[in-house]
């Protein structure tokens, strides 16, 4: 059976790796163009294509998919199977209909709970208890497609968007790995999805989504660092710097008259910020043009004082 494999991130890579491991022939892999990065802007490859390179898998990378002369690439390719993964591009109808056993892909939530461009990071900033991965027949619509197979993820107590990542990078590999056979067999049973899902689209994530807002629980806020964890990060603004905050725990105690984000505590636990309910407890964070470090350490070469007002912008 000749597989494309579409992808870019690295959540991507995993099930690349798996596919060829198991001994499918990938005959191409499609992923996003080289981006620059850094001050060079240096033009580096996608984490997908890296391993493909690896593999010596021949790579495209077409600014839009849709474009007909690359839908002539694809259509010499003949694929029995195309395999999408966190790919970045809408896929035209064309190329979902190409395929002898149609367009799959693997999407890091249990559907159709947070269909959507960020849903490892929604559901540790919504508090889920579990999440997952469901692979699904792809159709026109934005992860709606029929789902073929599903593996559940408990979430732990500290999982943070990065952590939760790789593990349903993982967890992705290996399904996708046993429900192949299915499809190919045809004993793959397809459950189509309610139109509605039980939770709001997740959108893109932003920069401005990791802003702390003290009015609100320090529950929701403490959810907010680990599901921003690794990017973009949760922040404030310390006496007009921006404050990165990478770890935070509540502190179930009111916090008096002082308002939301006033400094109520400084000690050997961490910067303790007054919320609308509750305190938050600031325990690793990152002023702007530093390390990353615990508060511990933060606060032997930084004065913070009580009564000091994390704010929400720079003045």
């Amino acid at each position: 059976m000749k597989i494309v494999y579409m992808g870019t991130p690295d959540f991507a890579v995993p099930p690349l790796a798996a596919l060829v491991e198991a001994g499918y022939e990938v005959t191409a892999v499609i992923t996003q163009p080289d981006k620059p990065k850094g001050r060079g802007k240096t033009l580096l490859p996608t984490p997908v294509k890296e391993e493909a390179m690896k593999h010596e898998i021949t790579v495209y990378q077409p600014q839009k998919v849709r474009d007909p002369e690359f839908v002539e690439v694809l259509k010499n390719l003949a694929p029995d199977m195309i395999v999408v993964a966190a790919f970045g591009q809408i896929i035209p109808k064309e190329i979902l209909d190409m395929p002898k056993y149609g367009c799959i892909n693997i999407h890091a939530s249990l559907l159709p709970k947070y269909r959507g461009a960020a849903p490892i990071q929604q559901a540790v900033i919504d508090g889920e208890k579990e999440s997952g991965v469901t692979i699904m027949k792809m159709g026109m619509g934005l992860d709606t497609g029929d789902m073929i197979s599903q593996a559940v993820v408990t979430l732990s107590e500290d999982e943070t968007g990065g952590s939760l990542f790789d593990r349903l990078a993982e967890t992705g590999a290996s399904l996708l790995i046993q429900t192949i056979p299915s499809i190919e067999n045809g004993t793959a049973t397809y459950t189509k999805q309610p139109e509605e899902s039980p939770t709001p689209y997740a959108a893109m994530i932003t920069k401005k989504m990791g802003l702390l807002d003290f009015s609100r629980n320090a529950e929701v806020l403490e959810r907010l660092v680990r599901g921003m964890n690794p990017w973009p990060s949760a922040y404030t603004y310390l006496n007009n710097k921006t404050l990165k905050v990478w770890k935070a725990v509540v502190e179930d105690a009111e916090s008096g008259k002082a308002a939301p984000g006033t400094i109520v505590g400084v000690d050997k636990k961490g910067i303790h910020v007054a919320c609308g309910e509750k305190i938050l407890v600031l325990q690793e964070v990152q002023l702007e043009g530093k390390k990353r470090m615990e508060t511990d350490a933060f606060l032997r070469g930084y004065q913070v004082t009580e009564g000091t007002i994390l704010t929400d912008h720079k003045e």
